[in-house]
């Protein structure tokens, strides 16, 4: 399995990007792609994740109404679209695949990482 994550980048305060994670190697019908994101001196934090199928999502309560993720079958993509940025969403963001059915905030449930993209939001 490869996870190839981009669209990082520098921006100011109320800005949006989108963060995309195109998947290879293996079916992803049924499982879970998650977002984390790790800030400087923090630890590692769950921030959204979906089910490849069913398209349910979950998100960290700090993201709920700013950021958006989604999935393009086709293309096995799943984006995180990022709005409203603020300083405090600077961190490096991590895609993940699950190996199970539902979807999770434990990052021990998702043993596939992509490589991280850098979002850094100044004031």
């Amino acid at each position: 399995v490869q996870l190839q994550a981009s669209g990082g980048g520098p921006v100011q305060a109320g800005d949006s990007l989108r963060l995309s994670c195109a998947a290879s190697g293996r079916t992803f019908s049924g499982y879970a792609m998650g977002w984390f994101r790790q800030g400087p001196g923090k630890e590692r934090e769950f921030v959204a994740a979906c089910n490849w199928s069913s398209g349910r999502t979950l998100y960290e309560d700090s993201v709920k109404g700013r950021f958006t993720i989604s999935r393009d079958s086709a293309k096995n993509t799943v984006y995180l679209q990022l709005n409203n940025l603020t300083p405090e969403d600077t961190a490096v963001y991590y895609c993940a695949l699950s190996n199970v059915v539902v979807i999770s905030a434990d990052p021990n449930l998702y043993p596939y990482w992509g490589q991280g993209t850098q979002v850094t939001v100044s004031s």
